[in-house]
């Protein structure tokens, strides 16, 4: 298992050698975990998303259909470029080129209402995706959530998915967020995390503002 967190110039490797390289366009198991995704976003409209590592744009074209604005964000180019290109008609659809956690989107995502991050942890240290935590919870308006998916078979990756998302669970419940849904799928979880209703009810946000 790779201990350290996967640099950009990897992936862009794997986008340059395929331009599907995870199969988003064609593997049944990426269908019908973007379908079940789609049905876990929150109940009440959400007027701003934030996805990072969306890849060439298949999550973000469908995650457009239902958010007002989205800001897709990748740490390769190449599945930028056709992200793009897919996505070229959703005039309410940005793209922004970030590694992450150091070059998180802090301007650009603040006051979202939801942050997506499917399959993107493992490929983060703990450290890294502790930093994450930190940075996304706080972009977020107060009754805003985070969707948190992750593969939960073997990784070559620092992490696991199941530890990834506990990582980045833990890191979120010392700032006052709970877990309003969790469940496992065929070879992934899906965990959705909002405020808890005291944190809600007192208008404090998650850097302890009012």
């Amino acid at each position: 298992m790779s201990r350290e967190t996967w640099k950009p110039e990897v992936f862009e490797r794997l986008f340059q050698s395929s331009s599907d390289p995870w199969g988003f366009e064609s593997s049944s198991y990426e269908q019908q975990k973007l379908a079940r995704v789609l049905e876990c976003l929150p109940d009440c409209p959400v007027s701003f998303a934030v996805e990072l590592g969306c890849a060439i744009g298949v999550g973000t074209l469908a995650l457009a259909q239902r958010c007002g604005r989205v800001l897709a964000v990748d740490a390769s180019e190449n599945a930028l470029s056709i992200a793009r290109q897919r996505c070229g008609a959703q005039d309410h659809v940005t793209f922004l080129r970030a590694f992450l956690p150091v070059d998180y989107p802090v301007a650009e995502a603040s006051g979202c209402d939801l942050v997506l991050i499917s399959e993107v942890l493992y490929f983060l240290t703990a450290e890294d995706i502790q930093r994450l935590a930190v940075m996304v919870a706080e972009s977020l308006v107060p009754a805003g959530h985070i969707l948190l998916v992750n593969w939960t078979g073997e990784t070559d990756t620092p992490c696991t998915g199941d530890q990834a998302a506990e990582h980045f669970m833990q890191i979120c419940r010392e700032a006052g967020w709970q877990s309003d849904l969790s469940e496992r799928g065929e070879g992934y979880r899906i965990d959705r995390l909002c405020r808890s209703a005291t944190l809600l009810e007192s208008g404090i946000s998650a850097d302890g503002g009012h």
